[in-house]
């Protein structure tokens, strides 16, 4: 990724990521199917509703598998081998903690944050015994973050997908057995779709840290050697801590858009939900090209190469934006056609086409500001892309969407906030990227440690 031509780089290493993500995002759309079309709009809501406390939970894993993938990419770069094994058995250490903190925290405050979030009453109980059974998958998803960003950090976004594949059509196949009762198994209605993907997932990053045991692989933990080497904590948390902040914030502001969607009523939360499936989709070039810039930046930054840096910005924004205008257009043209797949009742129609129409232009939006904060990350710089989500969402979503959902009584003055903040962030992230102070080192050679630590050895 370091010499040769840029644009085959982003997209032979996204097309894979891309992949996987499309799987998953199927799974998704067939499971909203399952959901909206067969149990009702009810379960929809409730689905809807658990999945900002849910999202809330593995935020910290998000961020801090980011920042390890952004450490094992410069130091893949730089060839550091001694190092980037360090970061994979700290990285390993502080997820296995920090998951098992998150799955308790979940369990025990599930109800109050439904409650904080004014779910509706005749959803509530439904959302709450189906957040019991899936907050099981906190632990499992940051297993998976885990291996999937550590090997997308030596540029190896194959095999993450092999697994994604597995696992996400067996939870296709087991899913609609669970719900309705077939081949003898129990009827378990919405609850059947958290145990289904519980059970896949366990078996899923079994499966995966099998493999990178079996292969000796150079991002496979040493199960018997786990533990903390405190200065490779510390440089992790410089990088990673900024971006579990971020995914955290971004969590925690879509909690909040939920609640004030909620005070619409279950018909408003099931639109929006139903119109976030097909969002779930449209940003999926975004978000991969988003992954990749961070990775190829990252590497060619540790081998010292950051004139290659504007051309994999220029490249990024040109492919993935275009891509964007195009999902943006269809979806702002035909939302009667993609949401007729999961939803039956004409309210909750008439919520999700007002809510694609108003939220299509964010997709371009999205596109540009994910590969700008793609290389900020890339070059360590990841707390700035945190101060960005800060001020987007702080000061733009989340007061825009009080103000204009009250202003105009109805729930689509909140997405018109969300169309609105994103193009604010957009703005903001441009801005520092155009600055430049990026190209800086943040993360140097020598090891960046707390004064009273010892310095690491030099790698042989």
């Amino acid at each position: 990724m370091t010499s040769g031509s840029i644009p085959r780089h982003l997209i032979a290493f996204s097309l894979p990521m891309l992949a996987g993500n499309v799987v998953q995002s199927l799974y998704m759309f067939v499971n909203r199917i399952w959901v909206g079309k067969f149990l009702g709009k009810e379960q929809l809501a409730a689905t809807t509703d658990a999945m900002p406390v849910m999202f809330l939970l593995v935020a910290v894993a998000i961020g801090l598998t980011m920042g390890t993938s952004i450490l094992v990419a410069q130091f893949a770069g730089a060839k550091e081998w001694d190092r980037l094994k360090r970061v994979v058995q700290t990285s390993t250490t502080l997820v296995i903690g920090v998951s098992v903190v998150s799955l308790i925290i979940g369990e025990v405050y599930a109800g109050a944050g439904l409650r904080a979030m004014n779910t509706p009453h005749n959803v509530y109980p439904l959302a709450l015994s189906y957040m019991r059974i899936v907050f099981w998958t906190i632990p499992l998803n940051f297993g998976i973050f885990l291996a999937a960003s550590m090997m997308r950090g030596i540029g190896d976004s194959k095999t993450p997908l092999f697994f994604q594949v597995a696992g996400l059509v067996g939870t296709a196949i087991l899913d609609p057995l669970l719900m309705f009762g077939w081949l003898g198994l129990p009827r378990m209605g919405l609850n059947g779709t958290a145990v289904a993907t519980v059970v896949m997932q366990g078996l899923g990053v079994l499966a995966i840290f099998i493999y990178l045991d079996r292969k000796d692989h150079l991002i496979a933990p040493d199960w018997r050697r786990l533990g903390v080497h405190w200065a490779t904590l510390w440089q992790l948390l410089v990088v990673a801590l900024p971006s579990a902040v971020q995914q955290s914030l971004v969590s925690l502001g879509m909690v909040f858009v939920v609640g004030i969607i909620n005070k619409f009523g279950d018909t408003a939360v099931a639109g929006f939900g139903a119109g976030g499936t097909v969002d779930a989709i449209a940003f999926l070039p975004a978000l991969t090209f988003g992954m990749a810039v961070s990775t190829v930046v990252g590497q060619n930054i540790g081998a010292g190469k950051i004139h290659r840096v504007n051309e994999i910005f220029r490249w990024g924004t040109t492919v993935c934006a275009g891509v964007a205008a195009v999902i943006a257009l269809c979806a702002a043209a035909f939302p009667q056609v993609l949401l007729a797949l999961f939803v039956n009742d004409a309210a909750e129609m008439v919520v999700g086409m007002h809510y694609l129409r108003i939220i299509a232009a964010s997709y371009v939006f999205f596109s540009v500001l994910f590969v700008a904060n793609g290389v900020l990350n890339g070059a360590g710089y990841t707390f700035v892309t945190t101060i960005i989500t800060l001020v987007s969402l702080w000061a733009g979503r989340v007061p825009l969407a009080i103000y204009l959902s009250h202003r105009m009584h109805r729930v689509e003055g909140v997405f018109y906030a969300m169309t609105i903040s994103n193009a604010i962030a957009m703005s903001i992230s441009l801005i520092c990227y155009f600055s430049g102070f990026w190209k800086k080192p943040i993360i140097r050679r020598a090891p960046v440690v707390p004064p009273d630590a010892e310095p690491l050895p030099t790698a042989e």
